[in-house]
């Protein structure tokens, strides 16, 4: 990962892609995803209230991020108290059914972690650039076991009118990165050019966005 690159995003509170509360594709399609899983890995997950929501569903939730000032952003605006402690080359901010692991998720290892039955991804993958997706479906697969399920938001415009992240990812990228690993479904897509938080899309001469949500099965 461009590990400056994001450390400098947070530094400045660059952070566009922060929603002030949780996504409504995750409340509207969660219960058909993952009804029953007991642990959920969220990857790259910033501070998003998104935890937050899947711990108040009665289940364990393990962030992984980067920066450690997203983590301690988080922590301290949900006003808990939390000692990292060293796990690895990682370190660990535990709270009750919520815990975020801080560091480079490519680098984290499934002895690190508990089973997790689920995962939950609305900015990871169309954060990196095309030559790093495949080294990220390689590695989320590596800590999931078959048959964990999970939600992946991804948006889907014309690269050339705007440089990423977040990144555009085509249905037919997706589905020769997760070929052998995950089976996908395509839940919907939608054109949210006009919503206000996608005002920026439109300032940089965007013509046309879609959001689209799938479910992917580790096979």
């Amino acid at each position: 990962m461009d590990v400056e690159f994001w450390t400098q995003k947070w530094q400045t509170g660059q952070i566009g892609f922060h929603l002030p509360h949780p996504n409504p594709l995750l409340l509207r399609y969660w219960s058909a995803v993952a009804p029953a899983a007991p642990v959920t890995l969220v990857p790259m997950c910033g501070k998003s209230l998104d935890l937050n929501w899947l711990a108040d569903q009665g289940r364990a939730v393990i962030g992984i991020e980067l920066d450690r000032r997203a983590v301690e952003q988080f922590f301290d605006e949900q006003g808990v108290q939390v000692q990292p402690q060293a796990c690895g080359a990682h370190q660990r901010y535990r709270a009750p059914k919520l815990e975020i692991l801080q560091g480079d998720f490519f680098t984290v290892q499934p002895s690190q972690l508990p089973e997790c039955n689920a995962f939950y991804d609305r900015a990871a993958l169309i954060a990196l650039p095309a030559e790093m997706r495949q080294a990220y479906i390689e590695q989320l697969a590596a800590l999931l076991p078959v048959g964990a399920s999970g939600l992946l938001i991804t948006l889907e415009y014309p690269q050339a009118q705007k440089a990423g992240p977040p990144f555009s990812l085509t249905q037919e990228a997706l589905l020769a990165l997760c070929q052998g690993r995950f089976e996908l479904t395509l839940l919907s897509r939608e054109d949210v050019l006009a919503e206000p938080e996608n005002a920026r899309f439109v300032a940089q001469g965007v013509t046309w966005l879609n959001e689209a949500v799938y479910r992917l099965r580790r096979l």
